[in-house]
């Protein structure tokens, strides 16, 4: 029965709503790409475009986990915390002498905890969803802070630093970690049942629990998402900066919500994609790259962000009122 929650008279109308986004959002960013190409001569070079890749690559990991989050109508501060915290977690081990597998897979470890720990406040004990992330975000910060006695731990492991520089096929390592990211997340969110599970908890928590669906395990399965995708973020963040450090990433958590917002995810749930937050994701590394190329003050890259974010969920609100 779970599986017809998500199924009605506007999920035509919505779907279709949402491939005309998708494609409004793909015009803006070969918007964006045609004019930085005639606004400046170094857009379009190969090393531009390479470190382009690189820089929206952490992000879009990034803003994909926080999505699962916010479809559920929820949301999670925690992630640039956990990106930081987790460059120290896998900076430690090395320096430890685990081997790379090892030390990755335990720092992953810990993005499943910590996701499950958000799961548990939220469901268990009741906090909402931005008070629990917000408690997490402090807390992270200040272990990882006593860990390393407000330092830094270096990471001289070649074989780890040196993938964050390599590529494959002339394209980015970063750039393929976004795709192998990517690819399950699809196949779970719009070709599985959970991910239907996860778009009924977000339009309606009791109807979905009516229907059979166990709500509790989906909250916990999403925050566990984004806290795993957080700590997948603090191993290429790592491997990229070469340090631990528990103050890097932060402001993430922001990128990450408005790369989600931009990419077409409503923040009162149960509309997202995997795709939208991707290209959302890019829109804004093509700002940033773009207002550096052009030595536009840092503070418009801000200012640009947050309009952006206002006309989508402006747009996503009259979206809304349409179905």
């Amino acid at each position: 029965m779970a599986a017809n929650t998500t199924e009605g008279p506007t999920v035509a109308p919505r779907r279709k709503m949402n491939i005309l986004f998708s494609l409004t959002l793909i015009l803006l960013l070969l918007a964006l790409w045609i004019v930085l190409g005639f606004w400046t001569d170094k857009f379009w070079t190969p090393l531009n475009i390479t470190n382009l890749m690189r820089q929206g690559s952490m992000t879009a990991i990034l803003a994909l986990g926080q999505t699962f989050v916010i479809i559920t109508a929820g949301i999670d501060l925690s992630v640039g915390a956990i990106v930081g915290f987790c460059t120290v977690i896998i900076a430690w081990l090395l320096h430890a002498g685990f081997p790379v597998w090892a030390a990755i897979l335990i720092t992953l470890l810990f993005g499943v905890l910590i996701g499950a720990f958000h799961g548990f406040g939220i469901v268990r004990m009741g906090l909402p969803p931005f008070i629990i992330t917000l408690a997490t975000l402090t807390s992270l910060r200040g272990i990882g802070l006593l860990i390393t006695n407000g330092s830094t731990i270096n990471i001289v492991n070649d074989d780890f630093t040196n993938f964050s520089v390599s590529d494959f096929l002339g394209i980015p390592s970063l750039f393929w970690m976004v795709i192998l990211v990517a690819i399950p997340a699809v196949v779970f969110l719009h070709l599985s049942r959970w991910g239907r599970y996860l778009f009924a908890v977000g339009s309606n928590r009791e109807a979905a629990r009516l229907s059979g669906v166990n709500v509790n395990w989906m909250i916990y399965l999403a925050y566990i998402l984004s806290g795993t995708c957080a700590a997948f973020v603090g191993v290429l963040l790592a491997s990229r900066i070469a340090i631990g450090n528990a103050t890097q990433a932060d402001g993430w958590e922001l990128q990450a919500i408005a790369s989600s917002v931009i990419g077409g995810t409503s923040l009162f749930g149960a509309v997202g994609s995997v795709y939208g937050p991707l290209i959302g994701a890019f829109i804004l590394a093509t700002i940033n790259n773009g207002a550096n190329l052009l030595n536009l003050n840092s503070f418009w890259q801000r200012i640009i962000t947050g309009v952006l974010i206002i006309v989508i969920v402006y747009f996503d609100q009259l979206r809304r009122r349409r179905l």
